[in-house]
């Protein structure tokens, strides 16, 4: 399970896309740090094993308190990763130092393989230095990174290029988002649903020789795409379950994932912004296993449309940030897939093979 906490609005950059609609300082009633110690212990009270927490925002490094918070959060039995913006501020020292308060991995994003592809998107020049700049000094460090990639129109064609510059740099992984348009995300253009799946395959395929891993995030659909290319390809039931793609079946916003602001409101994703909860005055645990939203977003079997007819609903069941978009209703069915449910009894049973564990 992840939790992801938006530690703070406050960021120096400007990104066309950002979910936080950050600003240059912090909100007023973003969480103290006692409140967000609270917020820790209530992770810390899921069962074993614990949720990963993710540190992000915002820049989480604008946070005072960042240190003493990661310390807190260890102490409390949790592993920690960050997602720092590139800016200039994001030197060896600061790297060094996350490593040694015990940062399990960081995230940067690159949104373009040139400088003038990347800053178009971030909004602030320099900031494509900066961020070769951290992965060299990861490097150096031997701290594991993801680099997280926007997929749009104006970034999509771009991929290649952003493949082939990251496979000079040591990266754990590459993750690529599929926009969703919220905050000032709403400024950029989706690509179609059929380029969707085009570069889905294209994907599949750069995943199979890609000398680190990638994955997809808000495109619940690739679980499809790859598991009918496993599935022409002759691997086996027991082959499919190694993937790393298995392991994200059934993941989705919501079911697996948790979000808090900044000022302590829950979401089931960050990309999800339907509020179900404060951890002012509830329980992050209890919020997750009890409250309506989150049961539903537990159960494929209450989504709309074809998302909640289709076959493959347990391990994918769509983008519920982008129902949400589109809609307004989270059980919403994914606008970006294409593929029409067949529901037919196999896949109901091959489906069923390949979750039960």
């Amino acid at each position: 399970m992840l939790v992801y906490w938006e530690m703070t609005q406050a960021c120096d950059l400007a990104c066309k896309h950002c979910r936080a609609e950050a600003m240059a300082e912090a909100h007023p009633t973003q969480l103290t740090n006692d409140e967000s110690k609270t917020l820790l212990r209530q992770i810390a009270a899921f069962d074993k094993p614990l949720p990963h927490l993710i540190l992000t925002g915002g820049d989480p490094l604008k946070r005072a308190d960042i240190y003493d918070l990661i310390d807190e959060a260890h102490q409390l039995g949790l592993t920690v990763s960050i997602t720092p913006s590139a800016t200039s501020t994001l030197n060896y020292d600061v790297l060094a130092k996350l490593k040694a308060h015990g940062i399990e991995s960081f995230g940067l994003s690159l949104d373009g393989s040139t400088a003038a592809r990347h800053e178009a998107v971030r909004g602030v020049e320099g900031c494509y230095d900066w961020t070769m700049r951290a992965l060299d000094n990861a490097a150096k460090l031997g701290m594991p990174v993801q680099v997280n990639t926007l997929v749009s129109e104006e970034t999509v064609e771009d991929l290649p290029r952003i493949y082939e510059l990251l496979k000079t740099k040591t990266v754990m992984r590459w993750s690529l988002f599929f926009l969703i348009a919220v905050g000032r995300g709403k400024m950029l253009q989706p690509i179609s649903p059929e380029s969707g799946e085009e570069w889905m395959n294209w994907i599949y395929e750069m995943a199979a020789i890609a000398p680190f891993a990638i994955k997809t995030t808000e495109a619940p659909s690739y679980r499809r795409v790859a598991l009918n290319r496993m599935r022409e390809s002759g691997m086996t039931a027991s082959a499919i379950e190694q993937t790393p793609v298995y392991r994200g079946f059934g993941i989705r916003d919501g079911h697996g994932i948790m979000f808090v602001s900044n000022q302590g409101d829950i979401y089931p994703a960050g990309f999800l912004p339907l509020i179900v909860g404060n951890i002012r005055h509830d329980h992050l645990v209890d919020i997750y296993r009890n409250s309506p939203m989150f049961r539903a977003l537990h159960t494929p079997t209450q989504f709309k449309g074809k998302c909640g007819r289709c076959e493959y609903g347990t391990l994918c069941g769509g983008s519920r940030a982008r129902a949400f978009a589109y809609t307004g209703d989270a059980l919403a069915s994914d606008p970006f897939c294409p593929y029409e449910p067949g529901n037919t009894l196999k896949h109901m049973h091959e489906q069923g093979q390949l979750l039960a564990q």
